[in-house]
């Protein structure tokens, strides 16, 4: 009963999100958008914008300013390139909590391209517009927020919880400058001990499973010569064209739908598709030398990466060795000239790969989570996508319970006319506060 009456007690004192406020301080933030955008070398973000507007917001109320009981540390390992670690002590040593993964960086916006400006925010009824709404300067203010009450009405609590504000989330080519250099300094060790809730997700449910991503590279080389004289070449393209054909008929094979997929709710299995075809160029009369197709192997979490690369590539060598099995497309078509002894010849390559995410179900993290989803919005139905979060894996490997939720639209995600609902975030608030209720009892 003591446990239930805590609990209660909590969930009064942080209330619901203050609108006025929250509205005004997500102002703030999308107007500094355009500075934040990630993809260098051209635009390179300058995170400290937010932070500033982050530690305006909760420095009252810290020991910083000697006005309340947070502890701001803000984390800089590159110029203008900030994070920021917020502490709310709780009184139980090791007993702990966080809220981690809102970036201040967001992806590149053309405003020729947009309804509207996505570089200040607009209002329309319940949407909230601008680059950043849904991904993720929306949930840096709905952070701020939850650690500003806490830092004003002072609950009583046995969990710490810690709010960790990371730069550098959408673009990986500058390292060391992130989440992943906090983990690597130990900053985030203390995390380990409770549940780590991954704010950068959407549509208000427990995401609980990410994909990995491959991408690769086939290419191919045949032999360059006259359209008229389609005997004499070796066309690339056909060659590339049916080869792949047969990786995919292999991939499928090999890596077909997991079982824990359904149990996980993935809307896809695991997929190995081309989505770039490139060549050098020449006349319509011209068969070309060689050819690239490019695209990625998304997996589910069930299986390993490096085995699908090891995989892929004896692919690829077996059809090298057996090239005059692979079907060819009409009567002169053909990928061996015995007379010029050439042989057709196809190389894969692969860029960084990473693994998906497998979020535990068992944890007390998980539980709480789809508790406190469940009661502010009414359901809980967990879901998981082959999309990628690298980062997420990276901390599952260092030894963290992580689980991850958000409260934009995925709908709205890196698109044109970015927006989030003012609805969704207050309840996305609520959730907050049932986790950190919950975890008291």
């Amino acid at each position: 009963m003591r446990c239930d009456v805590e609990a209660s007690m909590v969930r009064e004192k942080l209330g619901e999100l203050n609108k006025e406020s929250f509205v005004s301080l997500v102002a703030k933030l999308i107007g500094e958008s355009k500075y934040v955008q990630n993809n260098p070398p051209e635009l390179i973000p300058e995170e400290d914008r937010i932070v500033r507007h982050v530690m305006d917001a909760l420095l009252p109320h810290s020991t910083s300013t000697g006005g309340g009981p947070l502890i701001l540390n803000h984390v800089t390992y590159k110029p203008n390139r900030g994070n920021l670690i917020v502490e709310y002590p709780g009184t139980q040593p090791g007993k702990i909590l966080s809220f981690v993964g809102m970036h201040m960086d967001v992806v590149t916006a053309n405003p020729q391209e947009w309804d509207f400006d996505p570089f200040s925010l607009s209002i329309d009824g319940d949407k909230l517009r601008g680059r950043g709404t849904t991904d993720c300067l929306g949930h840096v203010a709905l952070v701020t927020e939850l650690m500003r009450t806490l830092g004003r009405t002072k609950p009583l609590l046995k969990s710490t919880v810690v709010a960790v504000f990371i730069a550098s989330e959408e673009n990986s080519s500058i390292p060391g400058v992130g989440v992943d250099a906090l983990v690597k300094d130990g900053l985030l060790d203390n995390l380990k001990t409770g549940p780590l809730f991954w704010i950068d997700t959407a549509d208000k449910q427990p995401c609980i499973g990410t994909g990995g991503m491959i991408p690769w590279k086939l290419h191919v080389t045949g032999k360059l010569f006259h359209s008229g004289l389609a005997h004499k070449a070796i066309n690339p393209f056909e060659l590339g064209m049916e080869a792949l054909k047969e990786i995919q008929t292999r991939f499928y094979k090999d890596f077909p739908s997991h079982p824990k997929e359904q149990i996980y709710g993935f809307a896809t299995p695991s997929t190995m598709k081309p989505t770039q075809w490139s060549y050098p160029g020449g006349g319509i009369n011209q068969i070309p030398y060689d050819c690239t197709l490019s695209g990625d192997v998304r997996l589910t979490p069930f299986y390993n990466v490096a085995d699908v690369i090891k995989k892929l590539n004896e692919y690829v060598e077996d059809l090298n060795k057996n090239i005059e099995k692979i079907p060819t497309r009409g009567p002169v078509s053909k990928y061996i000239l015995p007379d010029e002894d050439l042989r057709g010849r196809m190389e894969i390559s692969f860029d960084e790969a990473s693994s998906g995410v497998a979020c535990n179900l068992e944890s007390r993290g998980y539980h709480v989570l789809c508790q406190a989803t469940k009661d502010a919005v009414g359901h809980v139905k967990p879901y998981s996508i082959t999309g990628t979060l690298p980062l997420i894996r990276e901390l599952q490997d260092e030894g963290f319970d992580v689980q991850t939720a958000g409260y934009g639209l995925m709908a709205t995600y890196h698109a044109k006319n970015e927006y989030c609902l003012l609805s969704d975030m207050c309840q996305g608030y609520q959730v907050f506060a049932g986790i950190i209720a919950q975890l008291e009892e």
